[in-house]
């Protein structure tokens, strides 16, 4: 996904305005990497990843033990404890110790991680056109079951965590759905505050956690060590040969102690990849193992605690602080899902994945806090459902996982693309690790694709429905930049039929913003026609969102002089910052170009789209195109131009 193959999924015009960023003169290595996390600062990035990093993860011992054996029907005796152990600890080291923090992570796109950043890395290295289309394809899909697991994660881990209160007394047991839809519904209501607020609780309530977790398991280890025979892997080898089938059902189960592997990847832009790699090796990995051992301690002795083996580790009097703390932890975990969606449809808005939407930053310092408002809405509206519709925990288990093997088995693929092109691996050892870290992955997931009928097609349908709509927009904006610009007229030529005579020529500055700096834009065109006149200076501006976090300043902005009042300005972003014209124009004052902005005036295209029997989308895709162009956010408030400096000219365009 370079440049030039990436601007037709850069199109950022949509109904009512024309912006869209394309090649300009000056493309080449746009970002400086991002310096290291000094050494003085990794006891806060630690105590920072604890909070925001392993949420997820770290919030599975609420349910995985049980769900196990509640809905699978395998006996609660010592081989299959023994075995559930063995196979859970064993995804631990291999899913995420081995393959996302020994190997994944080191595929980092100037210093971030994620899908996007992974796929961006294998695009590169793959560079067919094939095999590149595949590449997008597969980073889409991935991008997509993310949100799928985005709404599960809330639901399942708050509703997991107050159902604590059954344990304590089972008559709140009717409370608690009501009290999950309260904690949930004051989540997203104090999303637009932003998490730099709060998030400064986050480690040390994590910290406080992990450390429970630790605790609570090694009482239990403690009393019957003998439970540690599990960490021999042929006791999962004895599960399937013992029970086959129901074995293989089972892991379905297993894969939710692995839920949130991801996010160790996806989040390495925030913390680096020594503070992710040092919270797990010595503090989360430790409390996770002790506390799932511990949990399968009590089952072999305490085998009536499976109603929830997890709460039942903690004496009585401590259950309902347990209640409280697992509570607060399940919500950090959610938040950090929340924050992921949003920093996600971030980047997807600023590659052209997405239509504009507004954002808003929560935060002067971290350039990832940010919170989309129309987002947050359909997320809680998502939750609500979920948790009303599904009732418990144990229900909503049966939906959760899918979303995320799928995700795992793409990071596979791509990330072996990267080892074979970029890193230059021997193809046989690529093959060898690989595919056995992808048979484990397809194992995963085709083990919760069992869930469908129970739950499991709620994730595929929200991931179908946002692959559509990404793929969608995405075709739709190159097919409507081929329309554009299809007859546009060059600038050369333009430029040698303007004379000191025609068109007349008016005081003050034009900015006619354009996919193509090398052909005349629409607006700069229907100005002429309409009011007969050019400004004395007219700058011909394009924004292009690079493929990488961050552009470095000496790269960010490119002017051209071209001759007679015109000048060809390029300016390139990160997928990580938020564009800004008018602060970007004043750095044209290095090159020769001063801009007065209370003379300038920036002329936008408001493009009606009209449905067409000419080639192009299929035409059941065409109106849902058109919907989406309109919910796009106005150039104006994307780019933050001064409304009052903008002119529209319409035009009409058929799809």
């Amino acid at each position: 996904m370079n440049g030039k193959q990436m601007e037709s999924a850069n199109q950022q015009t949509g109904t009512g305005s024309t912006e869209t960023p394309g090649m300009g003169p000056g493309n080449g290595p746009a970002c400086d990497v991002e310096p290291p996390h000094s050494s003085h600062r990794m006891p806060a990035l630690v105590l920072g990843a604890l909070g925001v990093v392993y949420g997820d993860i770290g919030t599975s011992p609420l349910y995985t033990m049980r769900e196990a054996f509640t809905h699978t029907g395998l006996p609660l005796d010592e081989p299959t404890i023994l075995g559930i152990l063995s196979l859970a600890f064993w995804a631990l080291v291999i899913v995420v110790t081995l393959k996302y923090v020994m190997l994944v992570m080191r595929a980092d796109n100037r210093g971030e991680g994620g899908v996007m950043a992974l796929g961006t890395l294998a695009h590169r290295g793959l560079g067919s056109v094939l095999g590149g289309r595949a590449i997008v394809a597969l980073a889409i899909l991935g991008m997509a079951l993310f949100y799928g697991d985005s709404l599960i994660t809330p639901a399942i881990s708050v509703l997991s965590a107050v159902e604590g209160l059954k344990v304590v007394t089972p008559a709140l047991e009717a409370f608690v759905v009501p009290i999950t839809l309260a904690v949930l519904i004051v989540l997203f209501v104090f999303q637009r505050q932003g998490t730099g607020r709060v998030g400064i609780f986050f480690g040390p309530v994590m910290a406080v956690w992990f450390a429970t977790l630790g605790v609570l398991g090694a009482i239990q280890l403690v009393q019957a060590p003998d439970v540690l025979r599990a960490l021999n892997p042929l006791f999962g080898f004895e599960l399937f040969f013992l029970h086959g089938w129901v074995a293989f059902v089972t892991l379905g189960a297993v894969v939710l102690a692995v839920t949130g592997a991801e996010a160790l990847y996806a989040d390495m832009g925030h913390f680096g990849r020594a503070p992710i790699r040092l919270a797990w090796l010595y503090f989360v990995l430790p409390a996770l193992l002790l506390n799932y051992f511990g949990q399968g301690a009590m089952l072999l002795h305490h085998p009536e605690t499976l109603e929830n083996p997890f709460f039942h580790l903690a004496p009585d009097w401590a259950q309902l602080p347990l209640v409280v703390l697992s509570t607060a932890a399940t919500v950090i975990a959610s938040q950090a899902v929340i924050s992921g969606a949003f920093s996600l449809t971030r980047q997807a808005v600023q590659l052209g994945y997405l239509p504009r939407r507004e954002i808003r930053h929560t935060s002067e310092h971290e350039v990832g806090q940010v919170y989309i408002p129309r987002n947050n809405w359909l997320l809680l509206v998502g939750v609500v459902i979920l948790v009303v519709g599904f009732g418990s925990s144990s229900n909503l288990a049966a939906a959760y996982g899918v979303s995320v093997t799928g995700a795992m088995a793409i990071d596979t693929i791509l990330a072996a693309v990267v080892a074979w092109r970029l890193w230059r691996w021997n193809p046989v050892v690529v093959i060898v690790a690989f595919a056995a870290f992808l048979v484990i992955d397809l194992a995963l997931f085709g083990a919760t694709l069992l869930k469908v009928p129970e739950g499991g097609w709620f994730p595929l349908v929200i991931a179908a429905a946002v692959y559509l709509l990404m793929t969608t927009w995405r075709r739709g904006r190159a097919i409507l930049a081929d329309r554009l610009y299809a007859d546009a007229l060059p600038m050369d030529l333009f430029l040698q039929r303007v004379s000191p005579q025609s068109p007349q020529r008016v005081a003050g500055t034009a900015v006619f913003m354009t996919g193509n700096p090398d052909v005349v834009p629409h607006a700069l065109l229907h100005n002429i026609k309409h009011n007969k006149v050019l400004h004395e200076r007219v700058v011909v501006l394009t924004v292009i969102i690079e493929e990488l976090p961050r552009v470095s300043p000496q790269k960010a902005v490119y002017v051209e002089k071209l001759g007679k009042g015109f000048f060809r300005v390029v300016l390139r972003y990160g997928y990580l910052e938020q564009p800004h014209i008018p602060r970007a124009l004043e750095l044209c004052r290095r090159y020769g170009l001063h801009l007065d902005m209370m003379e300038t005036s920036f002329f936008l295209g408001r493009e009606t789209l009209i449905q067409s029997k000419t080639a192009g989308l299929p035409s059941w895709r065409e109106p849902f195109f058109i919907l989406l162009s309109k919910t796009a956010l106005s150039a104006t408030e994307f780019f933050c131009i001064p409304p009052g400096r903008v002119v529209e000219l319409g035009t009409q365009v058929e799809i």
